[in-house]
């Protein structure tokens, strides 16, 4: 997947999850961005590969936004993999 398509994903998932009260109030918890944030920072590549870790965290979130999205369930973690420093992790 190209950047171009990783944020592109990332933005509708940002989309969906601001669009889930119960959850996006998880996502701005954990996260401590405020909904200003979700405006302001929607195009910043940093803040989107945080919105997708945060979704795939869990994986009934995952499934609800993939099947919300009509997207595969591998899609955002390859838009995760995609962005600027969302390489798989290496646990050491």
């Amino acid at each position: 997947m190209k950047r171009e398509q990783a944020e592109t994903v990332a933005l509708r998932a940002l989309a969906w999850l601001a669009a889930n009260d119960d959850l996006c109030a998880v996502f701005l918890g954990a996260t401590g961005a405020s909904p200003e944030d979700l405006r302001k920072q929607a195009t910043e590549p940093e803040f989107l590969l945080s919105v997708l870790e945060f979704l795939t965290m869990d994986d009934a979130w995952i499934v609800a936004c993939c099947d919300a999205l009509g997207l595969d369930y591998t899609v955002l973690m390859q838009a995760r993999q995609a962005l600027p420093g969302g390489a798989q992790m290496h646990w050491t």
